[in-house]
């Protein structure tokens, strides 16, 4: 395989119809949503700072007059998050106000199941497993009418309806057909149990809401959300206030030693700790190993923990083991102590707030916004002409897939866009821009060394690509550690700035680079045209493909030839001054010449023989004379 057969990663047809699949599924899902709902889908739902909502201000109390400490609010605060952020509610507010009261603001028009999520306090209930929910429904041969991760319709929840009418009476009875004789008993099980067992998905995040606000004296149908199983437990027997602490440790035998392993150490409180011994005397009556024989911790409606005993359990102290890890352990007796909070809350006002930033805010934001994009698309268009537009398409499609998947998450998951999530957005513009940006300098690289255009695009896309990710990954990872440590707007900022980082990714990959294939192939980019930006001229190297296919030697660059120009200058410029130089020496060696003569005329070499030393003038006139005497 050649090296231009390995840079070249087949048709981008592929790519690009999984693209546009993309596309349209989510311009089809919000359509239908639009259609068959009662609100249009186009747009986000805004969050508190930008369109307002509901602000509930809460004053936690004590059954006992106790002083509440910082710890106890900051721990009812962060069950309050977690209700809210449970129930779907994204971009909630809740803060400490004065160190007293607990503010909560609920950006829109929250539910009244939400409303009643943060005017109530954590509940920590203690049932009895009356059976297995999965083996009720296969003794009775009922059905669940849900799909598992799917939110239950309601077409399903009438379909519920009738199976756990088992009287056929056209309503659902809470009643027990007779009176059970214990919190264990089967007679718990009644037409409503039966409706909640038909209806509840252990797998949706809304199973946990759902049972949240159980009656202590009702039998409930209770998800374990570390099995994702589920249980028909009795009415409850003890609740927060009867245990007293809760602690972790090594596990211990009755001797107090380690035998390896981690436990959860509960100490009830008197009444608790005589509640506590008779419930277990019962259930330990039951055979080891069945669902009688359980008893379930319940904290907000979830299952917190389920066990077993063997034996009844007195003295109003009792230890939870299992395959427990420290942090498990540790995160068990947290909740246990959650729940043992005497704290119930006094709601101090209810109230509609306005936005805090407002509609003028967001139109600040988008046209700061549209002011650098502008400046971006004027940069890309000066510095790579043709490709400039390929890449001011590409962010569009970055930033249009981005509003898209917003407003389909605001419909699906309650997501709301914030102020800092709309800087999140803007900013992804300059990362959309920073990729197309490395992979046009690759390419144009490769034009400078001397490759054909449609092999650049391949060889620049190999090398560009790893960059982009790794530049996109770190990105990625920098927004989600954001997302899990902040809270409030800054998460806001993590999301959309993660996202619009994922879909960066899937726009370059699966559009920039293959509309730039289909580009090449055209005359005006595959011929290097002056204004594609992928002229070989202008890019300093001499056109070294000359078009239909034909590729000829590289030649000189602009540059070079520049250089080459300037070195014959400068060579004709010393070759004038040696000529010149040499018509210098020429005269020179005349006068020389001259010089000799002269020289000659007084010395007359002729007259003295080789190895003799030549005659002065004077010696010469006498050697003359004397040989005048001699003729005489």
């Amino acid at each position: 395989m050649t090296a231009t057969e390995e840079a070249t990663e087949g048709s981008p047809r592929p790519r690009l119809l999984v693209f546009a699949l993309i596309v349209i599924a989510l311009v089809a899902s919000l359509a239908a949503s639009t259609l068959t709902g009662s609100e249009s889908r186009w747009s986000p739902d805004l969050a508190l700072d930008l369109e307002g909502g509901t602000q509930i201000i809460l004053t936690p109390v004590t059954d006992d007059g106790s002083e509440i400490t910082p710890e106890d609010i900051s721990q009812a605060i962060e069950i309050i998050r977690q209700r809210v952020d449970a129930s779907g509610v994204a971009e909630a507010e809740i803060t400490s106000q004065g160190g007293s009261n607990i503010v909560v603001g609920l950006p829109g028009t929250p539910s009244e199941e939400t409303l009643d999520l943060v005017r109530t306090s954590a509940v920590l209930r203690l049932r009895a497993v009356i059976d297995y929910t999965g083996q009720v429904l296969a003794n009775t041969g009922l059905q669940p009418v849900y799909e598992p991760g799917v939110d239950v319709t309601e077409e399903q929840l009438a379909q519920a309806r009738e199976q756990a009418d088992l009287n056929g009476d056209g309503s659902i009875s809470a009643e027990p057909t007779e009176t059970p004789d214990s919190p264990s008993s089967d007679a718990w099980i009644t037409e409503e149990i039966l409706y909640q067992a038909l209806t509840l998905d252990c797998t949706s995040e809304s199973a946990r809401v759902q049972n949240a606000y159980s009656a202590a004296d009702s039998p409930v149908v209770a998800c374990d959300p570390t099995t994702g199983a589920s249980y028909i437990l009795g009415p409850a027997e003890l609740d927060g206030s009867h245990i007293d602490q809760a602690t972790s440790g090594p596990r211990v035998n009755e001797m107090g030693q380690t035998i390896g392993g981690w436990q959860v150490n509960m100490e009830f409180t008197g009444e608790g700790g005589d509640l506590f011994g008779q419930v277990t005397t019962r259930l330990a009556g039951y055979p080891y190993g069945t669902a009688k024989n359980l008893f379930a911790i319940v904290l907000d409606g979830s299952i917190i923990s389920v066990a077993s005993l063997q034996a009844p359990i007195l003295g109003g102290s009792a230890s939870i083991s299992g395959s427990f890890t420290a942090p498990e352990a540790a995160s068990l007796a947290n909740q246990l102590s959650f729940g043992s909070l005497p704290l119930t809350f006094e709601v101090q006002s209810e109230e509609q707030i306005s936005a805090t930033l407002g509609s003028e805010q967001l139109v600040n934001s988008l046209i700061a916004g549209a002011i650098g994009a502008g400046l971006i698309v004027l940069y890309l268009l000066w510095q790579y002409q043709g490709l400039g537009l390929l890449a001011v398409t590409s962010i569009t499609m970055v930033m249009g897939l981005s509003y898209l998947t917003i407003s389909l998450l605001s419909w699906t998951m309650g997501y709301r866009l914030s102020l800092a999530g709309v800087v999140g957005l803007i900013i992804s513009i300059g990362i959309s821009a920073d990729s197309f940006i490395v992979y046009f300098e690759r390419v144009r690289d490769e034009i400078r060394e001397g490759r054909t255009l449609r092999d650049a695009v391949d060889y620049g896309w190999n090398r560009a690509r790893q960059t982009i990710l790794v530049s996109d990954a770190v990105n990625l990872v920098a927004a989600i550690v954001l997302y899990f440590l902040a809270v409030g707007g800054v998460r806001g900022f993590a999301f959309t700035l993660g996202l619009t980082t994922v879909i960066d990714v899937v726009v370059v990959i699966l559009f920039t680079y293959p509309v730039m294939k289909l580009l090449v192939r055209t005359k005006f980019f595959g011929e290097g045209h002056r204004l594609s930006g992928m002229s070989a001229a202008s890019l300093g190297a001499d056109p070294v493909y000359a078009g239909r296919g034909r590729v000829r030697d590289r030649g000189v660059s602009k540059s070079e030839a520049k250089a080459n120009a300037k070195k014959a200058r400068r060579a004709a410029a010393s070759e004038d001054a040696a000529q010149a130089a040499a018509r210098a020496g020429t005269a020179v060696d005349t006068l020389d010449e001259k010089s000799q003569r002269k020289k000659g005329r007084a010395q007359t070499p002729e007259s003295h023989s080789p190895g003799e030393r030549p005659m002065t003038l004077a010696q010469r006139k006498a050697a003359e004379r004397r040989a005048g005497r001699d003729e005489n």
